[in-house]
């Protein structure tokens, strides 16, 4: 059955029911095929259509909503045994559906040091970074001891006092012999101390891989500690082997229970290899899963495991769901690949200098063209102006040869874009899953630093997309940041940066489009809104319940809304306070 198919059954279909219901009810028979739970006792909004659209109540029975209208039709679906639940006043919405996150790294950020500046975390400066990770270190010295490594996330140098990056003298003051690892809130490159570098084998006679860049000490040829996009990926395997698969399970088991606690009941690990996601399904197959994970391997890894693995269906609670593939990198972090130099980069950068690709032309163009030969959807990171233009020639390519009938190509992040670029996703039928947390997190830095104060404007141009009539998604990234649901909604709707300056006024959306963009449009994106994205007869009992209603709260408190309880296919499996 259609999604409208399911809105026509539940607009004209069920009054009828309901008719019968008060009969029932009269005579107080208990009923044939009652409800294992039912919600009622506030605003429920079901994002089912154009407009905001409310219903009073709700009956969940097997996981699977089977009511959602008046409060007086709910008699034929509440036997002895079934579950109650009273909003009392507070807002419930479908659950968020992820459309781009990574929950096995984001439980390494739950369960290392938090190097976060506010106001997610406390960190200022070198000083409070080092103090941080020795207290970290002290309270878990035995996991330390056992995987013989310190370990650190979301440092930001754009948001240190020093405005650098740490190195490995810094980070020499917390451990001169165990090896420490701190990650940069972009995922996109880390610092390492002498000891994590030593292991890995990096030194002065190291060459830059392919994709990836050393600092070096300037003048010399001296590693500093710090190590840029693949460098990095090949350095924290080394660096990190002493966590084991066990560590690992236990990193894809905290981040989907700090997923749940943001109100989403689908997560996305966004880019895995073979060995991880084989993890992620041992962790499911043991029942470690409470909501829905999905992963994209790495299209340049392993095609026959993609092939192989590839399904619409998951399996207690997991699935591979397609192909990722990266083009580039992080434009805080001045990696990204752009058509023109960078504003104003802070550190050692050539003149000119314009961020560089993470992949060859060569593999873009064949990654394409195998997705769409084997009719597998691809999601493909593409941050920079340049790293767009070469998705939107390949994707071009792919259509011309194998047709336009393609599989939902996506977007993930296209920070900087120009219109024209945003013309032709819209021409190949690409979703654009958008990143207007930036907005909040380095929007200034983007207006300094990395774009200028003009085309800073355009970051995550939300505008722009609703303006030609395209849907999008947006997404946390995390570990990026943290996976915080309303942080996500308030950025998008208000673009805010730290500051408080606006980037983009008219890129900013309302904000039952913002919900949109978090619910119904990202079961889209991952082909699943017949069962997920709204609350319909017959989809999933996935939902989040709010401290308020977003659509009538002042809409620069967005970011205050609390996440009061998280409820997958009619089971609670977050709550505040709990």
């Amino acid at each position: 059955m259609m999604a409208s198919d399911k809105r026509l059954f539940s607009r004209f279909l069920i009054p009828g029911l309901v008719s019968g219901t008060l009969v029932l009810s009269a005579c107080g028979a208990e009923p044939d095929d009652p409800a294992d739970l039912v919600i009622r006792g506030g605003p429920i909004l079901t994002m089912a259509g154009e407009e905001p659209e409310y219903v009073e109540a709700v009956a969940v029975d097997d996981g699977v909503i089977v009511y959602a209208g008046a409060e007086s039709g709910l008699s034929d679906f509440v036997g002895s045994a079934t579950e109650e639940k009273d909003l009392g006043g507070r807002t419930m919405l479908p659950g968020f559906v992820d459309p781009h996150g990574h929950v096995m790294v984001g439980g390494l950020q739950a369960l290392s040091a938090n190097l976060l500046a506010p106001p997610d975390g406390e960190v200022t400066d070198i000083a409070d970074l080092i103090e941080t990770l020795r207290a970290w270190a002290e309270e878990n010295s035995e996991a330390v001891e056992a995987a013989n490594v310190i370990v650190g996330f979301g440092y930001d140098n754009a948001q240190l006092a020093e405005v650098r990056h740490p190195t490995k003298e810094d980070l020499d003051q917390v451990s001169e012999d165990i090896p420490v690892l701190i990650v940069h809130q972009s995922g996109h490159l880390a610092a390492l101390n002498s000891a994590a570098l030593e292991l890995t084998g990096i030194d002065a006679s190291s060459e830059n891989p392919a994709g990836g860049v050393i600092q070096r000490v300037s003048g010399s040829d001296e590693p500093n500690g710090v190590l840029e996009e693949t460098a990095f990926f090949l350095a924290m395997g080394t660096v990190l082997q002493g966590v084991g698969p066990e560590g690992m399970a236990e990193f894809a088991r905290a981040g989907a229970e700090n997923w749940a606690r943001f109100g989403y009941t689908t997560g996305q690990e966004g880019r895995s290899s073979p060995g991880t996601s084989e993890i992620m399904r041992q962790v499911a197959d043991e029942g470690g899963f409470a909501i829905d994970v999905l992963t994209y391997p790495d299209v340049l890894i392993d095609r026959d495991y993609i092939l192989a693995n590839q399904s619409d269906e998951y399996v207690n609670r997991f699935r591979v769901a397609g192909a990722k593939l990266t083009i580039d990198g992080s434009p805080q972090g001045f990696t990204a690949w752009r058509d023109q130099p960078y504003y104003d980069p802070v550190g050692d950068y050539p003149e000119g200098y314009l961020g560089y690709a993470a992949a060859t032309e060569e593999q873009v163009r064949d990654a394409i063209d195998w997705a769409y030969e084997n009719g597998l959807q691809i999601i493909t990171h593409a941050n920079g102006e340049a790293a767009s233009d070469l998705l939107i020639s390949a994707l071009g390519e792919a259509q011309e040869e194998y047709g336009a009938a393609s599989p939902r190509p996506v977007l993930i992040h296209g920070q900087f874009l120009r219109e024209d670029q945003v013309d032709a996703y819209r021409d190949l039928d690409v979703i654009p899953s958008l990143f207007p947390m930036h907005t909040f997190y380095w929007g200034d830095w983007h207006c300094d630093h990395t774009v200028g104060p003009e085309l800073c404007q355009n970051i995550s141009p939300t505008g722009w997309v609703r303006d030609r009539g395209m849907i999008f998604t947006t997404h946390h990234d995390a570990p990026v940041a943290l996976p915080s649901s309303v942080r996500v909604l308030d950025a998008t709707v208000t673009r805010r940066s730290r500051s408080g300056r606006v980037l983009g006024e008219d890129q900013r959306v309302d904000p039952y489009t913002a919900l949109r963009a978090m619910t119904i449009w990202p079961a889209f994106q991952i082909f699943e809104e017949d069962r997920k994205g709204s609350i319909e007869v017959g989809k999933l009992g996935d939902f989040v319940i709010l401290s308020d209603n977003p659509l009538e709260v002042d809409p620069n408190t967005l970011a205050d809304l609390n996440i009061i309880e998280t409820i997958k296919e009619g089971t609670t499996v977050w709550s505040e306070g709990n």
